[in-house]
């Protein structure tokens, strides 16, 4: 058995750097397979992952508002111009923006009903979306998988994530 051990950790030096660098150009290359799926989707309704994640916050925390940096901090992943992001949003009608009097510093961001209406309708899209992303993997199989994306980001995240 040690002979075959050390016939795949050659063959993966080989092609990979180290084994953390085969992990992150797997994580990578996931990611790139599994975009395509949403690219698809979303395109058809001109938004972008980034604009319907921070949709599906800002309908969470409905009917209240959310202050921008808040939910620039939950997002999936960082937005460095979550101001462009939700001036796009705001074009559309699909948010509206408010500035509390007693701090003009402060912008909350709240749902219109034109963008609870979209976000009903890619509801089922999304759901067939990501059947067809990991549809194919067992409960126990996507839930490991969870297990160790967590335990991967652990350290490079701050402890007050919501994830």
């Amino acid at each position: 058995m040690p002979v075959m051990i050390d016939m795949v950790q050659r063959s993966t030096r080989q092609r990979f750097d180290s084994p953390q660098q085969e992990v992150f150009l797997n994580l990578w290359r996931t990611y790139d397979r599994l975009r395509l799926f949403e690219d698809a989707l979303f395109t058809q309704y001109d938004l972008t992952a980034q604009q319907y994640n921070a949709l599906r916050l800002i309908r969470a925390a409905h009917p209240e508002k959310v202050p921008t940096l808040n939910l620039a901090s939950k997002l999936v992943s960082r937005a460095p111009d979550i101001t462009r992001l939700l001036d796009k949003l705001k074009e559309r009608g699909l948010i509206d923006r408010e500035r509390p009097t007693h701090n003009r510093r402060i912008v909350k961001i709240g749902m219109t009903p034109a963008g609870n209406i979209l976000l009903d309708e890619l509801t089922r899209a999304v759901r067939d979306c990501h059947m067809r992303q990991l549809g194919h993997l067992r409960p126990a199989e996507m839930r490991a998988l969870v297990d160790l994306l967590k335990k991967a980001r652990q350290p490079h995240e701050s402890g007050d994530g919501h994830w």
